[in-house]
């Protein structure tokens, strides 16, 4: 007569040779793309700060690493945070990401890491501005074979279609950054409407004098929606 607990034990060990070696083996591709981002926004910085070099060192871009997971790059007004999620994700049966061949195929090539990239102004953290909004403008996500789409806002967002082609190299995080970069500038602070604003308390006004702490952000009403990137590119 067969153990009664031999199966539980078959299925917590198939589990554990399939799906959690698979999710360290995208951590680690992860974690390798996010490191390649370290390298490109430091070797980018340099580049451009060398065109540059005669123009106002206000505007001058700032590469820092925050850690082993985040790193920063500053951008006259505005800072680009780049942050990896340490865990993997599974992507909800809605998503669009169903719909290609190379995901219907192949069920374990769903499973990703997230990178994600946010936009705040450089002031709020300068000024210590808790309250201050900051922008997820980008999300990049790869998986086990190191393919790899965005979902982002605008032209930081591609083609569904690109995941299970695309292998994300050097070149590949460039244009990543670039398109970050670009979008981040071009999205500018707009004065809040006059209703909001109009009625401060004490506390604020005293944190205001003391830190400059009132809130700030871009665009009031601004959130990330991944179905932009259907959208935008149509």
């Amino acid at each position: 007569m067969d153990n009664p607990q031999q199966e539980p034990k078959q299925l917590i060990t198939g589990l554990l040779s399939e799906k959690a070696v698979l999710k360290q083996k995208i951590y680690d591709n992860t974690f390798e793309v996010f490191n390649m981002i370290k390298e490109v926004l430091h070797e980018m910085s340099n580049d451009l700060n060398f065109n540059l070099r005669n123009v106002d060192k206000r505007v001058r871009l700032e590469y820092r690493d925050r850690g082993k997971y985040e790193a920063e790059i500053r951008v006259a007004g505005d800072l680009l945070i780049f942050s990896m999620h340490t865990n993997i994700f599974e992507f909800d049966r809605d998503h669009s990401i169903w719909k290609l061949s190379y995901v219907k195929e192949n069920k374990l090539a769903s499973y990703c890491g997230i990178i994600n990239v946010y936009n705040f102004l450089t002031d709020s953290f300068k000024y210590n501005r808790l309250d201050d909004l900051g922008y997820l403008i980008g999300r990049i996500f790869v998986n086990k074979d190191r393919h790899y789409f965005v979902e982002g806002k605008r032209q930081m967002g591609f083609l569904y279609n690109n995941f299970g082609t695309a292998t994300v190299d050097k070149d590949a995080i460039k244009q990543i950054i670039e398109s970050a970069i670009l979008y981040a500038l071009e999205f500018d602070l707009l004065v809040p409407p006059y209703d909001v604003v109009k009625i401060a308390s004490v506390m604020q006004m005293n944190t205001k004098i003391e830190n400059s702490k009132l809130q700030t952000g871009k665009r009031l009403g601004f959130k990330f929606n991944s179905d932009d990137v259907l959208e935008e590119n149509k």
